[in-house]
């Protein structure tokens, strides 16, 4: 089994696309008005419209709802990529802050609301029981 990719349900796809692509630097790929794709090399950003909703059950995700999951996407220069979103973000949760484990995080919320982490890893061994680089977690 292959982990291959995270869907946001939205009723703006446009907006929330142009967010994206702003915000990673990721050009999208459209498959039709409803249902666009951020390909990076480690996982896929899908986002889709809400009338692809009842294509899989009718009612299942509803758009700006979320309240448990974190989109990570790591980064070179956490600090930087802040520098670069100040002024475009209009939510950031937490600015760049050296985490216990040892990476450095960015937490902010997309226009729908969705948590959003850039990190960068710190170094392997940082925190005892690290498992390396890119590690994002306790």
């Amino acid at each position: 089994m292959d982990f291959v990719s995270i869907r946001i349900i939205t009723a703006d796809v446009a907006r929330l696309v142009g967010f994206y692509e702003r915000a990673t630097g990721v050009p999208a790929t459209w498959a039709t008005e409803d249902f666009a794709e951020l390909r990076t090399a480690g996982a896929t950003l899908a986002i889709a419209g809400t009338r692809t909703v009842p294509l899989f059950a009718p009612g299942a995700a509803r758009p700006a709802a979320n309240h448990s999951v974190i989109t990570e996407f790591r980064v070179d220069d956490v600090d930087r990529v802040h520098r670069n979103l100040t002024g475009f973000v209009t939510d950031f949760v937490n600015r760049p802050t050296t985490m216990p484990w040892g990476n450095r995080s960015l937490l902010f919320r997309d226009p729908d609301g969705n948590l959003v982490n850039f990190f960068t890893p710190g170094t392997p061994g940082t925190r005892e029981g690290d498992s390396g680089p890119g590690r994002q977690q306790p």
